[in-house]
C-alpha cells in the first residue's frame, strides 16, 4: 500500500495580519518567542546580545532580526521579556525608545517581572501617544515556557488585554485578568516572595529531619504525599537540589529583586508582612554570600553552611 502525502501542519496564528516585535532573548523569552514563532506569527526580534540574536536567527528562518529599536515601527505590539524596570523604561522612554517609533493603536506587552507603580507611569506615558500597555509576567519556569504552558497574569484595559490574549494562549495554558495596569505585576511579585518562602521552608524543613537521621529523599516523599507539600518541594528539591545540580533555570539575584518589589508593594499599602520581612532578609543574606550567577536552588547551600548540614547523600547517590 502506497501511502498518501504528508498531512501538513496547520498554523493557527495568534495575531493574523499583525507583526509582532519581541525584545529580549534570554532564559524565558527565547522560548516565549519560540512558542510565537511555532505558531505562525510574522515576528521581529531583538536582544541586546548580537550573539543571543543571531542564535534565534540561525534557529528560525524566515523571523527578522531589528538592527534598533526603529525597526519595529512596523509592528502593532511588542513584546518585552527584559530583566527590571530600569531596562524596560530605557527601551520605551528613551529618545530612540519604542515610543518614538510605534504608531498609535499599538501595544506593548511587559512579560517581564516589573515594579507595579513604574508600570502604571509607563502606561500614562504611552497613553499620550496613543499606545496601550499590557503587562503580563509569567510563572513556570523555562521548562514549562518550552512547553508552552505558562501561568500568565494580566493587568490592564480590558480592550488591550482581550486584543492579545490569543498570542498569549501561544504560550501560556493559563491566562488570568488580574486587573488594571500594574495588576499582573504585583500578582507576579507577591508569587514569587510565596516561592521564595517555599524554597526557604522546605529546606528548614529538610535539614532538621537530616540532623535527626531522616534521609531527605524519603522526608520529601512525606512531603509531597502530605499537607506540607508545596511547588518547591514537588518540582525543585528533587531535580535541582537532591540531585546536587542546582539549576532551575532562574537566578537568586532575580528572586531577590522580586521579594523587593513584593515587600515595597506591602509598605506602600500600609503593611509590614512580617513573614515576608523575614525571607527578604533571609534571602538578601544568602545572594549577598552566593557567586552573582546563582540559581534561585543555590540559596539551599547556604542554609547548608549556615546550620553546618548537608542535603547531599554521603553515598552520592
Amino acid at each position: 500500500m502506497t501511502a498518501g502525502p504528508e498531512t501538513p501542519t496547520v498554523k493557527i496564528v495568534p495575531l493574523p495580519g499583525k507583526t509582532v516585535g519581541h525584545i529580549g532573548l534570554g532564559a524565558m523569552g527565547r522560548p516565549i518567542a519560540q512558542n510565537f514563532v511555532a505558531g505562525g506569527q510574522p515576528t521581529v526580534v531583538f536582544d541586546a546580545d548580537p550573539t543571543s540574536q543571531e542564535r534565534f536567527l540561525d534557529d528560525h528562518s524566515g523571523i527578522r532580526g531589528a538592527a534598533s529599536l526603529a525597526d519595529f515601527a512596523d509592528c502593532e505590539v511588542v513584546v518585552l521579556v527584559l530583566p527590571t524596570s530600569d531596562i524596560v523604561d530605557a527601551v520605551v522612554l528613551s529618545d530612540e525608545g519604542l515610543l518614538t517609533h510605534l504608531r498609535p493603536g499599538s501595544t506593548i506587552i511587559d512579560m517581564g517581572s516589573s515594579i507595579p507603580t513604574r508600570t502604571q507611569a509607563l502606561a500614562e506615558a504611552a497613553a499620550a501617544k496613543g499606545i496601550s500597555v499590557v503587562d503580563a509576567p509569567v510563572s513556570g519556569g523555562v521548562a514549562r515556557a518550552r512547553q508552552a504552558a505558562l501561568a500568565v497574569m494580566v493587568g490592564g484595559d480590558a480592550a488591550a488585554v482581550d486584543s492579545v490574549v490569543p498570542l498569549l494562549k501561544a504560550t501560556g495554558s493559563d491566562i488570568i485578568h488580574v486587573g488594571p495596569v500594574g495588576s499582573g505585576h504585583a500578582a507576579k511579585a507577591l508569587n514569587n516572595l510565596m516561592a521564595a518562602n517555599n524554597v526557604l521552608i522546605a529546606a528548614e524543613a529538610l535539614l532538621v529531619g537530616r540532623k535527626f537521621g531522616i534521609d531527605p529523599a524519603t522526608l520529601l516523599s512525606v512531603l509531597n504525599a502530605s499537607s506540607g507539600r508545596n511547588q518547591a518541594t514537588e518540582t525543585k528539591f528533587e531535580k535541582f537540589v537532591l540531585s546536587r545540580s542546582f539549576d532551575s533555570g532562574f537566578a537568586a539575584r532575580l528572586m531577590r529583586k522580586d521579594i523587593g518589589i513584593a515587600l515595597d508593594l506591602a509598605h506602600d499599602q500600609e503593611i509590614s508582612p512580617l513573614l515576608g520581612e523575614t525571607v527578604g532578609r533571609l534571602w538578601n543574606a544568602a545572594v549577598d554570600e552566593l557567586d552573582p550567577a546563582a540559581d534561585q536552588t543555590d540559596v539551599v547551600r547556604y542554609l547548608e553552611e549556615l546550620h553546618h548540614v548537608s542535603l547531599e547523600d554521603p553515598a552520592g547517590h
